[in-house]
């Protein structure tokens, strides 16, 4: 299949896929006489792998390092199991500090609890340099 209706079937764009060809994410399609690209059901496959760990916010690296291990059939996969609790953590730290920033929100909210002129906002009273100049 020529790179356009790979781009349909995998719902990648034209350019994702050219990058993840350039990234080693996907081989180098054969070429036809007119020097178009030719896909085969096995990059459709590597573009829907790929598409299912982005999903899952892995990094190229961490796709690429997967990919590699499937190839490695005998071996143990605690390799898989060390990133995904890796990545776990990142993802813990992400929803904390979210957290935070979701209650650092609610409470600079607070601090405008009606229409007022915006001379007297104090969402942007709070947020100005003077406010913390004050503190």
């Amino acid at each position: 299949m020529k790179i356009g209706e790979l781009a349909k079937r995998s719902g990648c764009s034209i350019q994702t896929i050219r990058y993840y060809e350039k990234e080693g994410l996907i081989s180098a399609p054969a070429r036809t006489d007119g020097n178009f690209r030719v896909y085969d059901t096995p990059a459709l496959e590597k573009l829907a792998f790929i598409k299912n760990c982005r999903a899952l916010d892995l990094t190229l690296d961490e796709i690429k390092q997967l990919m590699a291990l499937q190839h490695l059939p005998g071996t143990p996969c605690e390799k898989v199991n060390d990133m995904i609790d890796a990545h776990l953590k990142i993802v813990e730290s992400r929803i904390a500090d979210l957290q935070k920033l979701h209650a650092d929100l609610k409470v600079l909210r607070q601090k405008c609890g009606h229409a007022r002129p915006i001379e007297q906002c104090g969402i942007l009273d709070e947020l100005s340099p003077k406010s913390h100049s004050r503190n």
